[in-house]
């Protein structure tokens, strides 16, 4: 189960994204707003296989809601 947080918003590229902001460069984009969360999932899981590989440290989800100012 994926517990980092993801921000989905619309981006100008008319098409919604999915971001991890806790996994450096990890998001993704799609059609309708369901696609861009799954696709972000996908993504995370992908980024923290390719870390493991690579012996890149990964952060623990922070369990609580970023704030961003």
């Amino acid at each position: 189960m994926i517990k980092y947080e993801v921000i989905i918003y619309w981006s100008d590229d008319q098409a919604f994204v999915g971001e991890v902001p806790e996994l450096p460069g990890c998001a993704a984009h799609g059609a309708p707003q369901e696609t861009a969360l799954s696709n972000a999932l996908d993504a995370t899981r992908l980024w923290i296989d390719t870390a493991k590989e690579f012996g890149d440290p990964i952060l623990e989800p922070k369990g609580r809601r970023l704030v961003f100012a």
